[in-house]
This record gives C-alpha cells, sequence and structure tokens, in this order.
C-alpha cells in the first residue's frame, strides 16, 4: 500500500459481519457498503483503495481485498460491526437491520493523506463517517458520492431506525452525487414518486442523483433524467445492491457522462444480484450484458 499513490476511487466505510435473512433461508457474508462498492469498481478496471474499520479476527477481509487488487488501509477495532440483515419478501426494498456491535467512527487522520480522483462514502450508519471526513475530502478537490444509508439510520438499542439529522444540509452540500433508495428519498424527502424526490434532492446541493427502487436506477443529472432498470435471473445476492450501483456509477463517470455510467451501473447491479457476496464478474460480462439488455452500443 502507497498512500502517495493517486487512486482512481476510493471507497470509505466499516467492514461489516452480515447475517443475512431471507425466504431462500439464512447466510453469513463479509459485506459493509465499501466492500461491494469497492470490488465493483476494480472489477471495471480501476485503481481502487479502501478505507474500514473492522476486529484483527477479521483480517481475511483485508486479504480479500489485496487478492482482488484492491489496496486496503484499515484500522483495528476491538469488534467489527455485526449486521443482521432481514428480507421477509422478495422485494429488496423492503427489510429490517439490527446491529450487535460497532467498530466505531472513521477519523479525517485516516483519510487525509490518501490521494484520490474520487471517494465513495458506504457508511451503515450514522456517525461511522461524519461531516469532518466529508469536509476533509472535500478540500481535496475529490469528486464526491455518499450513500443516504450512512446517515438516515441511526442506531436504537440493536435496531437500525431512519432519523433526520441536523447536518443534512451541511453534508448534502459538499456531495457531487448523492446515492439514495426509494424508501430513504421518501423519508428525507417526503415524496414517494423518486422523479420528485430526487429533484428535491439537487435543491439541496447534489449535482447528481442515483437513486435505485426495486426495478432499477434513476438518474438525475444537469437537470436531465434516466432510467434503466435491473435484469437479474435470480436474486440470491440482493444485499449490497445500492453499494455495488454506487461503486460502479462513479467508476465509470469519471470518464463516462452520466447516462452512460449509469447503465454500467445498472448492468452491474443487475448481475451482482444474482449472487451473494461482491460483484465478481469480469467487464466482459458487463459489456455483454449491456448489449444484451440495454441495446446500448455507442459505448463501446
Amino acid at each position: 500500500m502507497n498512500p502517495s499513490r493517486l487512486y482512481d476511487v476510493v471507497c470509505i466505510g466499516n467492514y461489516t459481519r452480515d447475517t443475512i435473512i431471507s425466504p431462500s433461508g439464512t447466510k453469513y457474508v463479509d459485506g459493509g457498503g465499501m466492500n461491494y462498492a469497492a470490488h465493483a469498481a476494480a472489477r471495471l478496471g480501476l485503481n481502487v483503495a479502501v478505507v474500514t474499520r473492522l476486529a484483527k479476527e477479521d483480517e481475511r477481509v483485508v486479504t480479500k481485498f489485496t487478492a482482488a487488487g484492491i489496496d486496503c488501509f484499515p484500522t483495528f477495532t476491538p469488534r467489527s460491526t455485526e449486521m443482521c440483515l432481514d428480507y421477509p419478501t422478495s422485494n429488496p426494498d423492503i427489510r429490517n437491520l439490527s446491529v450487535n456491535a460497532v467498530a466505531g467512527a472513521i477519523t479525517v487522520g485516516e483519510v487525509e493523506n490518501i490521494e484520490m480522483k474520487a471517494a465513495v462514502i458506504s457508511s451503515s450508519l450514522r456517525g461511522e463517517v461524519g461531516l469532518d471526513v466529508i469536509r476533509a475530502l472535500k478540500t481535496k478537490k475529490t469528486f464526491l458520492a455518499a450513500d443516504m444509508q450512512g446517515f438516515v439510520r441511526v442506531l436504537q438499542g440493536k435496531s437500525l431506525v431512519y432519523a433526520s439529522w441536523t447536518e443534512m444540509q451541511a453534508t448534502l452540500a459538499c456531495l457531487d452525487v448523492l446515492k439514495s433508495d426509494a424508501v430513504e428519498a421518501e423519508y428525507l424527502t417526503g415524496e414517494a414518486d423518486i422523479h420528485k424526490a430526487a429533484e428535491i434532492y439537487t435543491r439541496m446541493g447534489p449535482k447528481e442523483i442515483v437513486l435505485t427502487h426495486k426495478d432499477g436506477l434513476l438518474i438525475l443529472a444537469d437537470g436531465k433524467s434516466y432510467e434503466m432498470g435491473f435484469y437479474p435471473v435470480q436474486m440470491d445476492g440482493r444485499s449490497g445492491r445500492g453499494d455495488t450501483c454506487i461503486g460502479a456509477y462513479v467508476a465509470m463517470r469519471l470518464s463516462k457522462p452520466a447516462h452512460e455510467a449509469g447503465i454500467w451501473a445498472a448492468a452491474v447491479t443487475s448481475l451482482k444480484m444474482e449472487k451473494l457476496g461482491p460483484f465478481d464478474r469480469p467487464a466482459s460480462d458487463v459489456e455483454s450484458f449491456i448489449r444484451l439488455k440495454y441495446d446500448h452500443g455507442s459505448i463501446y
């Protein structure tokens, strides 16, 4: 690892040791938003790093990053964040979340010496990545994306619940890209219509909105909206859907317009949802999928 290296994308957030319960059964996986986002970006050929916190006993996760060509800057903590994700139906937007342990907050010192073109904040709950870290990244002129899940979710006892936060306006004003799912969008904007919700988000400062829902993806950028569907053959890997989507979007957005980056993100996310764990297929599979499902040959 070389902190002075210029990375294309740095994914920031705590590793989570996940228990996933769904109609198909219970599974145990190495999770965390930064995990899914980083693997998606790396599979698309970018130089990627991760900043995360986890217990020493979970150091295998660092080894997995290295094996995938992803540099990892870990801070070892007494406990990893431990999360249970319960999907009672086939709708990936409907889930119940609980947390048994947390790995603490990522600090400015953990990110300030790493050089990057873009950063993806993929935290799991409020307090994991604060406004101080976001502002430090903006001073580096970083193309900055953040997932709203890490800000709207608050730990009450062992349950994660939604709550507004006083720093919302200041946080959103720093963002180039805001990632949200439809449920978070309705809670934060008061608007169930995803198009109207995206417009409300932009009035808070972010330049681009990436909004996922059970059927696909809405992109709002430069006053124009674009929609792409998700087309997974099966839904064994629904957990990590949004994290994969924003990782792929930011990766491609560094070199492509918003519409084309959105197509790549929708394709990667569709393929990821077919399998538990981070996206692990070659970019050539994504290209073939785009030709098949999105009929968009101009990106090649």
